[in-house]
């Protein structure tokens, strides 16, 4: 005998060889309920239009136009879901359409202040608008009325009046102090022809 015939033997002494072996046993059962649960009367019903006596009428009355509609609603029962399912759909499904009403009404709400917004803003452009516009029609009528004015001697206080004297509102990277200086002398005392 070789080392593989005694592999194969069936050994007496610690009972393992004599026993059938538990996974086939597991398997054998499995097939047998899955060949139960397969000829239930239940899931029959709808592949050979046949109603099982069990569920079919015990009086011969028919509650449809045949058979296979009883049968077919007797299936559909007993494949219904779960009360406790079908209730959380239901408040699922209100409480979804409350929130698509807050959701409705809150944007309604919002889209009614933005057009208020809205309107505010273009109320105080407008006014704004208005207000320069009457700012730029005063400053353009000095204006017009200053070149109007051509006294003669008075051309340096026109010019001053064109330039801006404060140091500190000036833009300027360069030193123009010396210009400015020249200007208010001119200013205060014009040259004489």
């Amino acid at each position: 005998m070789d080392d593989f015939d005694m592999l194969n033997a069936p050994s007496a002494g610690n009972g393992v060889g004599s026993e059938e072996d538990p996974a086939a046993a597991f398997l054998a059962q499995q097939e047998s309920e899955i060949a139960g649960i397969e000829n239930d009367e239940g899931f029959s019903i709808l592949d050979s239009g046949d109603v099982p006596s069990s569920l079919g009428d015990t009086n011969g009355e028919s509650n449809g136009p045949s058979d296979a509609y009883a049968a077919i609603s007797n299936a559909d029962r007993l494949q219904a879901e779960p009360e406790s399912l079908r209730k959380w759909r239901e408040e699922q499904r209100e409480r979804l359409e409350e929130l698509d009403a807050n959701s409705r009404q809150q944007e309604t709400e919002w889209k009614e202040k933005a057009k208020v917004e809205l309107e505010e803003w273009h109320a105080r452009q407008n006014e704004q608008l208005e207000k320069t516009k009457t700012n730029n029609r005063a400053a353009e009528e000095a204006m017009i009325s200053d070149l109007d004015e051509n006294n003669p001697g008075t051309e340096w206080e026109r010019v001053a009046r064109l330039c801006d004297f404060n140091p500190k509102s000036s833009k300027q990277a360069k030193d123009v102090s010396r210009m400015r200086s020249v200007l208010i002398s001119l200013k205060q005392s014009p040259l004489v022809r």
